[in-house]
């Protein structure tokens, strides 16, 4: 009886150890990707009497690139990584060795005539392995975020995100990183390839997003944690 009760008690411990963490729930009011609060765009209020007034001011000459904070960059995303790796391991090893009759008195030492002292000893091992992996991933589009920041040292920090609702779900993009005002092109876009620190998440969320995913028992038989 007590052997059946520990027993329950050990699986119901294991299957809460290897049950999985929920998945978070995805919403499209991140603080990380919202845009920039309006009241953080309004200029400060001039001063009179003064010959400069602090501003945001209008350029006569200059190009409509986006430098300030709230302005508006489009990102034109073109990621594509490759990656592939193999190896391969054999090695071999044999040894013999043989022991000969030792002979006495110009005979053979034997017991009995029939039971001899020679004898051979032989081994043979190899071992044979292989591995390899391949993987690639491609993201093509376009994506328009707002600066969020200027440091100190003139780089532009941008962050942004994009939903779609498709059918019975959502599909979202979402992109943080820093940019180089040299690298905005005439029209206000740049390549995701010129974003430093980037951070690039495109996933879904609804019905057909839980239908792709493993439940948490069939997680356990694919873990590290199953015995078999």
């Amino acid at each position: 009886m007590y052997s059946k009760l520990f027993f329950g008690i050990g699986v119901l411990v294991l299957l809460q150890g290897c049950a999985s963490k929920p998945t978070q729930v995805v919403k499209p009011d991140d603080p990380d990707y919202a845009p920039v609060p309006s009241a953080s765009l309004m200029p400060p209020q001039g001063q009179g009497g003064s010959i400069f007034n602090a501003g945001h001011g209008m350029q006569l000459y200059g190009d409509k690139n986006a430098r300030r904070v709230g302005d508006i960059i489009t990102i034109m995303l073109d990621e594509k990584t490759v990656s592939k790796k193999s190896s391969k391991t054999s090695t071999s090893k044999k040894a013999a060795a043989t022991l000969a009759n030792p002979r006495v008195s110009g005979g053979n030492l034997s017991i009995a005539d029939q039971l001899t002292f020679d004898g051979s000893i032989s081994g043979d091992r190899s071992f044979q392995g292989s591995g390899g992996s391949d993987q690639s991933n491609s993201l093509q589009g376009a994506i328009t975020v707002t600066v969020a920041e200027i440091l100190p040292n003139g780089i532009l920090r941008v962050r942004g995100e994009k939903w779609m609702t498709l059918n019975q779900g959502d599909e979202f993009i979402r992109i943080s990183g820093m940019l180089r005002p040299e690298d905005i092109q005439l029209d206000n876009t740049v390549s995701s390839q010129k974003l430093a620190d980037a951070r690039i998440s495109y996933s879904g969320t609804g019905v057909l997003a839980d239908s792709n995913s493993k439940g948490w028992l069939s997680k356990f038989f694919s873990s590290k944690w199953f015995p078999f």
